[in-house]
């Protein structure tokens, strides 16, 4: 399990981390890097929204369920209580990636709107780069800022387009520009983060 002790006084307990060294149910592994938590981080250290802290498993007394997430929430450490409401209300990150970090985003989307010099979409599965994460099911908006140099085709065939001629509900692949990790970047912050190429769907 791990601890994590808030700023405000609250600590947050996530139980049942990963204990296995293969795809089944092994009982293999400890609580070390790489198998119940990220490489690299240890007792002490500072964590950032959104940052992998440990992986879900079947340990100790849900060995042999199905993995998940056993998470408490205990103020000024006191009993535990609902954490539902603070999961709910809580801000979430389109991704995560290291703060000064180099990213570049591959998206799956829907069109929502289109102007000049944007491109607002609804993205399905998300992409990072150079830390491989892919999210899914995100159904989540976005608002991109499409320069003038930007690449936007029709098909596979790489035929040159308008953006413009993005129409409301096509689903549209976008490559972004690469940019540094910043909070506006990793909450998704309209105009943010800029596209470098958009692959609308072939024409009717």
């Amino acid at each position: 399990m791990l601890y994590l002790d808030a700023r405000s006084g609250t600590t947050y307990l996530y139980i049942h981390l990963n204990n296995d060294l293969t795809d089944g149910n092994d009982n293999r592994g400890r609580c070390v890097n790489g198998v119940a938590y990220p490489r690299g981080l240890q007792s002490g250290d500072r964590v950032a929204a959104g940052q992998p802290v440990g992986f879900v498993g079947d340990s100790g007394d849900a060995d042999g369920v199905h993995p998940h997430l056993h998470f408490e929430r205990h103020p000024h450490g006191g009993r535990a209580t609902n954490p539902y409401p603070y999961l709910l209300a809580a801000r979430r990150l389109l991704f995560y990636a290291p703060p000064g970090e180099t990213f570049t985003l591959t998206l799956s989307a829907t069109v929502t709107s289109v102007t000049a010099g944007s491109l607002r979409v609804r993205v399905n599965t998300l992409h990072t780069y150079p830390t491989a994460l892919t999210l899914r099911r995100l159904d989540r908006p976005l608002t991109l800022t499409v320069p003038d140099y930007a690449t936007v085709e029709r098909g596979a065939s790489g035929q040159s387009a308008a953006l413009t001629s993005a129409k409301r509900g096509e689903r549209v692949t976008v490559w972004t520009e690469p940019a540094t990790v910043t909070r506006e970047a990793q909450a998704g912050k309209a105009g943010v983060i800029s596209a470098d190429r958009i692959v609308l769907p072939a024409a009717p």
